[in-house]
């Protein structure tokens, strides 16, 4: 192919996954003419160690310092400092896994469709646990609304998908990421490359696959930020937020009303419709998800719990944001 491409892999404390991935990306980057470009966050458990014994043996592993440590600073940190003679970059999370191919489906697809942006569907897997009813929750409509990217079989334009590939003009052309956000970054910059004329393709060619918070604390955490990234968006380019983003808005003063029920039962309705539904439709998930049994009936509940968990945090994440944008100065 004669695209050239950088391949980028944001990192922070990711030792037990760097390695592997690295000597995957390898072959991707030799096929391409490829660089790879690890931008570190600091990292303590010896990444960095392993990344620069990859790169003196290998001229296309470059490793850069992100003081910044966030994603979106990885990203144009990269290309700012290596995207000069490239034509496209990849992302690549060094927290999930990639068919062997990834690479260079993605680079075959945007020649094809000459667009600026492919994004990929996400298989979200769980290993065991409560992961796996995080996964099961994920993979279906009651953890994501409906959105294509998650939800699989499916091609064409979309409004938003998971980063994978981007034209580097286009991408400088719009500013880039913007490094004010912590979550949400993302869909804040497919909504800056929409609003410029420019195609995000959602392909069918490859994918990756993605692993859930294993816990409830760090599932809600992430959740709340999602929230809060959201309506930092939301407000920041006033857009008009789809139903499917509308719907979680609810949950939040559902679970405040509740309190009200000292004084009477009838304000609990609405927070136990929200929860028999929430287990209704997580056990329909992990029959569907884990057909074989794989998933004991018993445990089966869990995936409603993780969606409530989901549901919950990124209410209370867009709440407080929106509470609290009268007192922040010169940020949305």
């Amino acid at each position: 192919m004669s695209a050239r491409v950088i391949i980028v892999v944001p990192t922070f404390n990711e030792s037990r996954h760097i390695g592997p991935l690295l000597d995957a990306l390898l072959v991707e980057a030799h096929e391409l003419g490829a660089r790879i470009i690890v931008a570190d966050g600091g990292s303590t458990d010896g990444t960095t160690a392993i990344v620069g014994g990859i790169a003196q043996d290998n001229p296309a592993v470059r490793l850069i310092h992100n003081p910044r440590r966030i994603q979106s600073a990885a990203m144009n940190l990269a290309v700012a400092a290596c995207g000069d003679d490239a034509d496209y970059v990849i992302r690549v999370d060094a927290h999930g896994t990639y068919p062997p191919d990834y690479c260079r489906r993605l680079v075959a697809e945007a020649i094809e469709r000459q667009v600026a942006s492919i994004v990929v569907p996400m298989l979200t897997i769980g290993e065991a646990g409560f992961q796996r009813a995080v996964a099961a929750a994920q993979n279906s409509p009651i953890g994501t609304g409906g959105s294509a990217h998650r939800m699989g079989n499916a091609s064409g334009p979309v409004d938003h998908g998971h980063h994978a590939l981007m034209r580097i003009d286009a991408f400088r052309a719009v500013g880039g990421y913007d490094e004010t956000f912590r979550a949400n970054e993302d869909a804040e910059l497919d909504y800056r490359l929409r609003q410029a004329g420019h195609t995000i393709w959602l392909t069918d060619r490859t994918a990756m696959t993605y692993y859930p918070r294993a816990t409830v604390s760090g599932l809600f955490r992430q959740y709340f930020g999602y929230g809060g990234g959201r309506a930092r968006n939301i407000l920041k380019h006033r857009m008009r937020p789809r139903l499917r983003q509308m719907a979680p808005l609810a949950i939040l003063p559902v679970v405040l009303l509740a309190a009200l029920s000292i004084w009477h039962w009838a304000f609990l309705i609405p927070l136990a419709l929200w929860g028999v539904g929430c287990i209704a439709l997580g056990m329909h998930a992990a029959r569907k998800y884990y057909p074989d049994a794989d998933m004991p009936v018993a445990f089966s509940p869990l995936v409603g719990v993780a969606a409530m968990v989901m549901h919950l945090a990124w209410s209370s994440g867009f709440w407080l944001h929106v509470l609290q944008r009268p007192f922040r100065r010169g940020t949305v």
